[in-house]
């Protein structure tokens, strides 16, 4: 567990843990006759706002630790993705979906976001879902696909792609 989501738990159950102490507390004062009722509302009112403090305080930190958290699981995603592409050489898609314990779609916007990243270098073949490592240098030279033969056109920055077969290549 991260650090942020388990400090929001922390200063959560703190909070709940004050105000039931406090709240027994003012009970049993008011039920024994030391404390008015008009006492205890001004008493409940003193320990509300730390209280509201700390729980709100929690759950920002809970949420922004699960924030992180996603984030990070999407790093190692990205790692594992080029880890197993670069020692493989080649990968179908549907294989590394499973390797990484996600969708398909999911695979795509990780490989889409690499290029973006100037990290990965290769080509993908989307009608046979299968996604290739190569260097760089021989893509920048690639006039014709190598999956049909046909020319090539710039897709997008990083992208090049076949007009034919829908094969894309990564270039960094």
């Amino acid at each position: 567990m991260n650090s942020g989501r388990l400090i929001g738990i922390v200063s959560s159950v703190i909070g709940f843990g004050i105000a039931a102490i406090a709240g027994l507390w003012l009970a049993v004062q008011v039920r024994s006759g030391d404390l008015s009722a008009g006492g205890m509302l001004l008493g409940a009112l003193l320990v509300f706002l730390p209280v509201a403090l700390l729980i709100g305080f929690g759950i920002f930190m809970y949420i922004k630790g699960s924030q992180e958290a996603g984030r990070e699981t999407s790093m190692q995603k990205q790692r594992q993705l080029v880890d197993i592409v670069k020692s493989r050489g080649q990968i179908k898609v549907h294989d590394l979906a499973i390797e990484l314990g996600s969708s398909v779609d999911e695979v795509k916007n990780l490989i889409h976001q690499l290029v973006g990243l100037q990290v990965f270098s290769g080509y993908i073949n989307w009608d046979k879902g299968i996604l290739y490592s190569s260097e760089a240098s021989q893509l920048r030279d690639l006039h014709e696909c190598k999956n049909c033969g046909a020319q090539i056109e710039l897709a997008g920055k990083g992208v090049v792609a076949c007009q034919y077969c829908g094969t894309e290549y990564f270039l960094t």
